[in-house]
């Protein structure tokens, strides 16, 4: 069970991110892209130009969760780039993920 803080913040990639990447791309993207800390304790999420797939990225001391989910019919609803941003934030309303 994947167990989140009260405190953490989920960034939203806007753009969408190439579902190819693994951890280290999507750790460089955090960091480039998101300019934010992959190492922070936040969640990372990024989702594919169709909005069929979605990642999320987190770390939790003892290493990264990478976590995948392909919708076999529909879309997620995402966000959309406002005035340039490449991120939105939100903080984590759950306690807990699993």
């Amino acid at each position: 069970m994947l167990t989140l803080p009260p405190a953490t913040r989920i960034y939203v990639a806007l753009g969408p991110t190439d579902m190819r990447k693994q951890f280290d791309g999507l750790i460089a993207a955090a960091r480039d892209v998101l300019k934010a800390d992959p190492m922070s304790g936040h969640v990372f999420a990024f989702c594919n130009r169709r909005r069929d797939r979605l990642k999320l990225l987190f770390f939790d001391r003892t290493g990264f969760w990478l976590c995948a989910k392909r919708l076999e019919g529909g879309t997620f609803a995402w966000p959309t780039t406002k005035d340039g941003a490449a991120r939105s934030e939100w903080r984590a309303r759950i306690s807990r993920c699993c």
